[in-house]
């Protein structure tokens, strides 16, 4: 049997700069060497925290939408946008309950603390243990090293590829920006 983590494929990295921090993804899915489609987005926009999901297609849509709940209810009970950290304990708890049958993603989370304007950024495995993160560059260099890093791993891996979304979150403004990769 195969590793469904690797069914659909997929990449997703983030990194921090200085005051910024950037999330990027591919945009192919697949079954194996087979490409389902050329457009399917991985980062998800929760106010002004970005999760990306890669793994199993139907658990990253699954969990897409329990996180946009599950912010949605928090915005109502706090009257408040959710920070980035408050969100990594929401993902992690999430995750910790569904250890015994877990679902088959590698989330990651980028977003700017509006309280105190640090970057911040972390991952997880599938069962919700975080992992962070500490660097510090500026936005155009941060943009830079992170498309290269994303195009050069999603050129050894065939199951990734086909173009990239970038996003590069400053404290007053996010930059969206699509690059082009190899498409063979």
């Amino acid at each position: 049997m195969s590793n469904p983590f690797s069914i659909n494929g997929g990449a997703c990295v983030a990194m921090v700069g200085k005051d910024c921090v950037a999330i990027a993804c591919d945009l192919r899915l697949g079954l194996q060497a087979l490409t389902v489609s050329n457009n399917f987005p991985k980062i998800f926009n929760y106010g002004d925290v970005y999760l990306g999901l890669t793994g199993l297609a139907t658990d990253v849509q699954t969990v897409s939408e329990l996180f946009r709940y599950k912010v949605n209810m928090y915005r109502l009970r706090e009257e408040r946008q959710i920070s980035p950290q408050t969100m990594a304990n929401l993902v992690s708890s999430s995750l910790y309950e569904k250890r015994f049958g877990p679902y088959f993603i590698s989330p990651v989370i980028a977003g700017i603390n509006h309280t105190t304007g640090k970057p911040f950024i972390c991952g997880f495995d599938s069962i919700g243990c975080i992992d962070f993160a500490k660097d510090f560059i500026g936005p155009e260099d941060l943009f830079e090293t992170i498309s290269q890093a994303l195009l050069n791993a999603v050129d050894r891996d065939a199951l990734s590829g086909w173009g990239a979304h970038v996003y590069i979150i400053e404290k007053d403004k996010v930059t969206k920006r699509l690059l082009k990769g190899r498409q063979d």
